[in-house]
């Protein structure tokens, strides 16, 4: 197993620092300069020469990519263009946010969507299964930033000041104004009404597709032989269904895991824009209006390795699924 990941872990090398490359090439032979957000009637041109010295902007691009990529290698960004701050540190600073946002989106969408999954499978071609068909297309087809738009409006503003709730979830935000002054148990209440939206928002689309993809599979699974023989000895129905169709049809979904987890890295670029979550995804917005070429490129290069480590995790899942599979 150990020389499989250091296989997969070599092998992905030339790609994360294939993509690393297009990104830098794209960003810097781009119109535009990060200077000139600076530019202004009372600012000297010599003063915004400095200003492109000063950002290593003055040299050739070849040379500039070879110190950039030299630094990459050793995990020196750069500095931020507008934090004048090293981008290793601003990261460190916004990432765990992104991390927790992500995580927390995945668990839900997968959790509901393998559960509805099986559920509309048990109860094929039923009203239930019929009615929770058209509710996953109508999420799976459906824009998150439009989801995220429209939870806002239901549960934050018409909740609070049209039809006054009791209780309503803030539209913005990690935390709230007073959250220096709360006792620790309010703190973690108040963190988890801040992530309730944005996290559903990303979890209902990808949990759409999910139980599609679950019920299918198990359909496929619950017609084979061993599942009849299974009924046959008079196990439990939950049991064949949990224990013998469920292990097996989740070997597929699987794949899935691979491919959200780098979808939830890119995709909380409009969630965390719309409900300005400090995260990931609203830096790098922020870098590319600012033209912040070090946060950007940093940006792209994690989320480079997002998709390499979501498809190692998936391929490991795979042994943990089915002892079958061995990667000896």
């Amino acid at each position: 197993m150990s020389a499989y990941v250091i296989r997969r872990l070599l092998g992905a090398i030339p790609l994360v620092l294939g993509i690393a490359t297009i990104v830098f090439f794209v960003l810097n032979l781009a119109p535009g300069d990060p200077v000139s957000i600076y530019a202004a009637p009372n600012i000297s041109p010599d003063v915004l020469e400095q200003m492109r010295r000063n950002m290593g902007l003055d040299r050739p691009v070849h040379e500039r990519y070879v110190r950039w990529m030299g630094a990459m290698l050793t995990g020196d960004f750069g500095v931020s263009f507008s934090r004048n701050q090293p981008v290793r540190e601003v990261i460190a600073q916004i990432l765990p946010n992104t991390l927790v946002l992500s995580l927390c989106a995945m668990t839900l969408a997968f959790l509901a969507g393998i559960l509805i999954g099986v559920f509309q499978a048990i109860r094929q071609n039923s009203a239930a299964d019929n009615a929770l068909s058209v509710v996953a297309l109508f999420f799976y087809s459906m824009p998150s930033f439009w989801l995220a738009l429209m939870l806002i409006l239901i549960f934050s503003l018409y909740a609070r000041n049209i039809w006054e709730w009791p209780f309503w979830f803030p539209a913005s935000g990690m935390t709230s104004v007073d959250h220096a002054f709360m006792t620790p148990g309010e703190r973690v209440r108040d963190r988890l009404v801040h992530l309730a939206l944005p996290s559903i928002s990303l979890a209902l689309v990808l949990a759409a597709g999910i139980a599609r993809y679950t019920r299918g599979s198990m359909l496929e699974v619950v017609r084979q032989d061993y599942i009849r023989t299974a009924r046959a000895k008079g196990l439990p129905e939950w049991r064949v269904v949990l224990k013998h169709a469920l292990r097996n049809a989740l070997i597929p979904v699987v794949t899935l895991l691979g491919l959200y987890l780098p979808f939830l890295f890119s995709g909380t670029v409009f969630i965390e824009t719309v409900f300005a979550w400090p995260g990931m995804g609203k830096l790098v917005v922020e870098a590319i209006f600012q033209r912040d070429y070090p946060v950007v490129m940093a940006g792209a290069f994690i989320f480079a390795v997002m998709v390499v480590i979501g498809n190692l995790v998936a391929d490991l899942l795979y042994s943990v699924i089915d002892p079958r599979i061995r990667y000896d």
